[in-house]
């Protein structure tokens, strides 16, 4: 029997809990079908590996599409500083265009 990309996912993760990706990619499986679980990675991911870049993108539109919005803006503002710190333009330039457009979406 073929095992799903979620369990291999959680085996991954069980393998080692500590390395970002497994967390990260949790949160992103999860988004398919338990919001609630994903929350819970993206929040671990965001206090465990505040360092992990990729995090912000998608945890800022995460909560963002739960409502959650001073979360939300919190997490796009750290990506945005964390993007310029790390020198990677392309991230933060994508943080920026995510940030403008939630912020648009806001006021609408």
């Amino acid at each position: 029997m073929k095992n799903s990309l979620l369990e291999n996912l959680i085996a991954f993760y069980e393998e080692d809990p500590d390395d970002p990706f497994n967390i990260y990619a949790l949160a992103l499986e999860y988004q398919k079908s338990d919001l609630g679980k994903a929350e819970v990675y993206f929040d671990t991911l965001l206090e465990r590996h505040p360092d992990y870049l990729a995090t912000y993108y998608n945890a800022g539109a995460f909560f963002a599409g739960l409502e959650k919005n001073e979360k939300a803006e919190i997490i796009y503002q750290k990506g945005i500083d964390l993007a310029l710190n790390m020198k990677n333009t392309k991230t933060h330039q994508e943080l920026l265009r995510a940030y403008r457009f939630f912020l648009d979406e806001l006021e609408d």
